[in-house]
């Protein structure tokens, strides 16, 4: 096939594409083989014009004629700024095919948070996490997959598509192994910066093949095109041109062709200097020449078809034009004569394609939809918006439809389309595209916004991306506490979210002065006394400048109240946390803790997803039980804001944190396999919110922690490498301790003199706040075992302090702990001593992973095999693999023991 000629019924456009249907075929072969075969990935990119589109629908015809369902979307220009568009073509039709109860049973958990991104269920109440909507859109379409086995979905014009398509699309890409689907993708190069292009990156990493590149058709092959489209007497010189004034583009080669035919031009070289006039009027602005010369009423109906964009019908490109239908039917006749509207292709049997209304049209090519929509003049583009916004709005299909139209009228102080943008967000934001809300908002501050207005749509700005992008929420924020019309408790309200927005930015010393400076506006009363409480949090989560003057303060204040209402329990909460950071007495930061309950639970307005207080302060709370022993009640509240957080669909930076917290709970109870495997989700949900913020070095550290309890210290050394769990730390406590945690690691791998240096770094940070808990930084206890050999009566000072600061804390576990430590420095019977005293504690402790550990010690220095087994049988139920490795080592050699 020297020309690289297709068969005859092919698209012109598929001319030197064997191996790329070659490619199809073979994956279509794989996915039609096995129902449980893999799932597959296809990426085809190419320039525009180089056969995108009619080699997937070559893909389609193939796939179809094989039984496949077809499924098919694509991205708009014009249409990018809506949210979740492709993906709506995509599976829509198959859901509306479904009765509404068959679409909540395919769906099930996933129907009331997919449905309303998909548009076959009502949104709920409130703000919907977009990660949780975009696990929910994996989740639908694998449900739905599976239901229609073997299943193809095609997916043109990615680079149009809107970014909520991609982030689901990027994620489905990695999950396809267990999948027995074939995703067929086809975009331009570049095109696309920022998220979306990211995203379009992650598909392509996740496909098995490379990325096939479409290249420009060779002289032959246009030569071969064009003797097939005008009779094999077309002479070289003739094909040569052909070739060089379209630069082999199919799509310019094709529409170049067709204009000889219509032209009657004859094939020789004689006439070949006129093909390049010819080719100016198929495209650019020689296509725009072309549709003027179809008359005005012609060029009105195409411009009305471009602004639309989707659903073009005659009746709605009427409407907009202002025409009576007859005379739009003549037009929509003409532009198809014309090649610049067609019908679309209609859909296979097999499958359930994308449904279209009756009479619809679409542009022939993109490229013709672009340069229509271009050559429409300003301001009747403008105008012309403007009228498609409000016959949307009089259809009564929301003001989220109308805002990709509201967003292209010239700002002009309009009140009216201003709340038409706001209530266009709240659509938006219910769905999950807070990125489409942030772009209305912005949009209605260009309007201007009225003055007593101005203020609120900053605040539901900075509220849009609270939960994805703390910086941009700063920024907003700040502005609108910097104007007039904030007032009251949405002042308040806003003073809270921007500081609990610096605090996960990692700027605490900025989120303190910013409540700080805002309670001193206030006379005392409910709303100082809650700034207070904000303000006392945040200083409590400082990492390093926590003065004792600080806790003597909060100590004063906290005596006063007696738990009537959430600003008294958040103090008592805060004085409960600070004590057990300290190692006061655990059973007065019980009594704080408790009393700040309502019978046991938490008050009305405390709650995990109440905006009010946020989730630090409850966090506090369970971390408080934690390091005190009540590791059931901590337990309860971790997993209740786990329960609480994936029903109501957050998957950002809270549910991270949840997870991260819940897998301390875990670590602390002994039980390394669940710590391990909440601590990894922690991690994967907070690198979607990104590194290096708090929530961040939470789920890191805990990973670690929990890796070197279980013995696995090059796999521990590996997530901090991978991580960058080092220097520098964020400004606010981590738990566990990060810099206890990396001093042991240190420890583990032999860098020891580094790991002294980051425990006496620690001691340096507790001794700065007045002192410690030596369970919640055991710094001491570590550091006496780091310098036992080298500086024994350093050592033994060390192991004295935190024996002393457990006794003063009082738990079982701190104790036990520290009999563990000063242990580990003797030898002999007093080494058997201590350590016997340490497993007592421990025994009593609800720590179990101490408790195995202090067996194994006890049974090494005792010499008794009945309490090595013991340890060792604790240390499997643990998931402490060292512990295990160690016991198993001693047992079998046998030495010494009796």
């Amino acid at each position: 096939m020297t020309e690289g000629r297709p068969p005859a019924a092919a698209s012109a456009s598929l001319w030197e594409r064997d191996a790329e249907i070659g490619t199809v075929v073979q994956a279509l072969d794989l996915l039609c083989a096995d129902q449980s075969s893999a799932g597959s990935l296809l990426v085809f990119r190419g320039e525009a014009g180089f056969g995108k589109t009619a080699l997937l629908a070559e893909t389609r015809r193939i796939a179809e004629r094989r039984g496949c369902a077809v499924w098919s979307a694509r991205g708009a220009e014009t249409l990018k700024s809506v949210p979740f568009n492709v993906v709506r073509q995509l599976l829509q039709p198959a859901l509306l095919s479904l009765l509404p109860e068959e679409a909540r049973e395919y769906l099930g958990d996933w129907y009331d948070i997919a449905g309303p991104a998909l548009g076959i269920a009502d949104p709920q109440e409130g703000t919907a996490d977009p990660q949780y909507v975009c696990d929910g859109l994996v989740a639908a379409v694998r449900r739905l997959a599976r239901r229609e086995w073997p299943l193809v979905l095609l997916i043109d014009d990615a680079h149009w598509a809107d970014q909520e398509t991609l982030r689901w699309l990027a994620a489905f890409a990695e999950r396809l192994d267990d999948l027995s689907v074939l995703v067929v993708v086809a975009r331009r190069p570049g095109e696309v910066t920022g998220d979306s292009a990211r995203h379009l990156d992650a598909v392509a990493a996740a496909a098995a093949r490379p990325v096939n590149n479409l290249s420009a058709l060779t002289p032959d092959a246009a030569a071969g095109l064009t003797r097939a489209t005008l009779g094999r007497h077309a002479d070289d010189a003739f094909c040569r041109e052909v070739w060089a004034v379209t630069a082999g583009n199919p799509y310019e080669t094709t529409e170049l062709l067709a204009k000889v035919q219509d032209s009657e031009l004859q094939p020789v070289e004689a006439r070949a200097g006129e093909l390049r006039a010819l080719n100016r009027a198929a495209r650019g602005g020689g296509l725009v020449d072309r549709l003027k010369g179809l008359g005005l009423e012609a060029t009105q109906f195409a411009w009305a078809a471009a602004i639309l964009g989707t659903g073009i019908t005659v009746g709605m490109v009427a409407r907009l034009a202002t025409m009576d239908e007859s005379v739009a039917r003549h037009c929509a006749e003409l532009l198809c004569s014309a090649r610049i509207l067609t019908e679309p292709e209609p859909v296979g049997t097999q499958g359930a394609g994308t449904e279209r209304d009756e009479g619809e049209l679409e542009f022939v090519h993109p490229l013709i939809a672009s340069a229509v929509y271009n050559s429409i003049p300003s301001g009747v583009c403008t105008a012309m918006h403007g009228v498609a916004a409000q016959i949307i709005t009089e259809l009564g299909r929301g003001a989220a439809q109308a805002a990709r139209h509201l967003l292209k009228v010239h700002p002009d102080g309009d009140e009216e389309l201003v709340e038409q943008l706001r209530e266009a967000a709240r659509e938006h934001l219910a769905v999950g595209a807070p990125d489409a809300a942030h772009t209305c908002l912005e949009r209605a501050l260009q309007e201007p916004p009225l003055p007593e207005v101005h203020a609120h749509v900053l605040y539901e700005l900075g509220c849009a991306t609270l939960l994805t992008a703390p910086a941009v929420t700063i920024e907003h924020l700040q502005h609108a506490l910097g104007m007039p019309g904030l007032d009251g408790e949405r002042r308040v309200d806003a003073v809270v979210r921007l500081s609990q927005a610096l605090l996960h930015n990692d700027q605490l010393e900025e989120a303190v002065r910013t409540v700080e400076a805002e309670a001193a506006r206030h006379e005392p009363g409910p709303v100082k006394l809650r700034l207070q409480a904000v303000q006392f949090m945040w200083e409590g989560i400082h990492g390093e400048t926590v003065s004792p003057a600080r806790s003597r303060r909060l100590a004063e204040l906290a005596s006063t109240c007696t738990g009537r209402d959430n600003a008294e329990r958040a103090l008592l909460i805060l004085r409960g946390f600070d004590a057990m950071t300290h190692g006061e007495s655990a059973d007065e930061v019980l009594e704080l803790c408790d009393s700040a309950l309502v019978n046991g639970r938490l008050a009305p307005g405390l709650g995990w997803t109440d905006p009010e207080w946020g989730i630090e302060l409850l966090m506090m709370l369970g971390s408080a039980y934690a390091y005190t022993d009540r590791l059931d009640r901590a337990e309860s509240l971790f997993a209740e804001a786990l329960r609480v957080y994936t029903g109501a669909g957050w998957r950002g930076g809270h549910l991270s944190l949840a997870n991260a917290f819940l897998g301390l709970a875990y670590r602390r109870q002994g039980r390394l396999r669940d710590a391990e495997s909440t601590l990894r989700e922690a991690l994967v949900l907070a690198e979607r919110v990104g590194r290096r913020l708090p929530l961040y070095w939470s789920a890191t550290c805990g990973l670690v922690d929990t890796l070197l309890a279980r013995g696995r210290v090059d796999e521990a050394w590996s997530i901090a490498e991978q991580y960058g769990f080092a220097p520098p730390y964020p400004s606010t406590i981590v738990l566990p301790d990060i810099r206890c945690v990396r001093g042991r690691l240190l420890l583990a791998v032999g860098r020891t003199e580094e790991g002294v240096h980051e425990l006496e770094a620690a001691e340096k940070t507790a001794a700065s706040r007045g002192g410690h808990n030596p369970v919640l930084s055991p710094w001491s206890i570590d550091l006496a075992k780091a310098l036992a050999e080298q500086h024994p009566d350093r050592a033994a000072q060390l192991a004295a302090d935190a024996r002393r600061q457990a006794e003063r804390f009082g738990t079982d576990t701190a104790i036990g702990e520290a009999l563990r430590c000063a242990a580990a420095l003797e030898t002999g019977g007093r080494a058997v001593q201590l350590a016997a005293q340490a497993v007592t504690y421990l025994e009593a402790s609800p720590c179990q992973y101490e408790h195995a550990a202090a067996r194994v010690e006890y049974g090494i220095a005792a010499r008794s095999v009945a309490e090595l087994n013991r340890g060792l049988d604790l240390a499997r139920a643990c998931g402490a693999e060292g512990l295990v490795a160690q016991a198993r080592e001693v047992l079998e050699t046998g030495r010494g023991l009796r």
